[in-house]
């Protein structure tokens, strides 16, 4: 009977020492750390960089009057930036030249008037224009995410005609948006908002005001679609002189692509 008894007894206590065991393994399994991994486009969804590829622009440029009283002029051209061909640039990396080209019209004929130049450095996109290297797009994308995208522009005291151009805080806003552009739509835009600053009031006409606004937009697939700047500067007038109006405004709006 003893025997029997100590069986039973061992059997009761496998039975407990094994459920006890599942328990552990149950809590150990529920607070098991879990890592999300976060998935980002890469910049070339967004800044394709084939030689050969071509996006077509209506070019509105901005051209500020002499002074206040008569109106600011929007003079009309189509530009063409076309990647023409690879380099190896002063770091070493392969860099994409672009072509621009312009014309008054549908009609006219294309004249070559400005190069740039492109880099995909993996995880960024630098874009160089008359010696200004904008750092366009950056990783990860994301909404609100944010960069110092004038950062390799000098904007030191020396330099103060390019001062304006300091410190902009580039933010993703907009990702995965339809856009309109005229007649055509891009199913996948994302939208970057450069700076969008005003330095006193721009109606007072007694003192010195400037603004300061640039915005970007990107078709995935495609590169740039849309692009709007502005600065100007507002001098107030002095004893016989009036006031007067100085900088320049673009806007690049895709009408073609291949």
């Amino acid at each position: 009977m003893k025997q029997a008894c100590d069986y039973i007894t061992f059997g009761f206590m496998k039975k407990k020492i094994l459920l006890a065991s599942l328990i552990v393994v149950t809590i150990f399994s529920a607070c098991k750390k879990t890592t999300e991994v976060f998935k980002t486009d890469a910049i070339s969804d967004y800044a394709p960089l084939v030689v050969g590829k071509y996006i077509t622009y209506q070019l509105d440029s901005l051209i500020f009057a002499d002074n206040i009283i008569p109106n600011d002029t929007v003079i009309t051209y189509q530009v063409k930036h076309f990647v023409q061909d690879t380099i190896t640039d002063n770091l070493n990396r392969k860099a994409f030249i672009i072509r621009r080209y312009i014309r008054k019209n549908s009609i006219a004929e294309w004249i070559s008037d400005n190069t740039f130049t492109a880099i995909n450095t993996g995880n960024s996109y630098e874009f160089v224009e008359n010696n200004f290297r904008f750092l366009k797009l950056k990783e990860p994308f994301k909404n609100n995410f944010s960069w110092k995208g004038n950062s390799y522009i000098d904007t030191s005291p020396e330099y103060t005609n390019f001062k304006y151009l300091s410190d902009w805080n580039y933010t993703y806003d907009s990702l995965n948006t339809p856009l309109i552009l005229g007649a055509l739509t891009i199913d996948s835009t994302l939208k970057v908002a450069e700076i969008d600053e005003v330095i006193n009031n721009p109606q007072d006409l007694a003192n010195y005001s400037e603004i300061n606004f640039s915005v970007s937009n990107y078709g995935k697939g495609i590169g740039l679609v849309y692009h709007r700047f502005i600065h100007q500067e507002y001098q107030p007038p002095t004893p016989g002189t009036y006031g007067f109006k100085t900088g320049y405004g673009i806007t690049l709006t895709m009408i073609d692509h291949n």
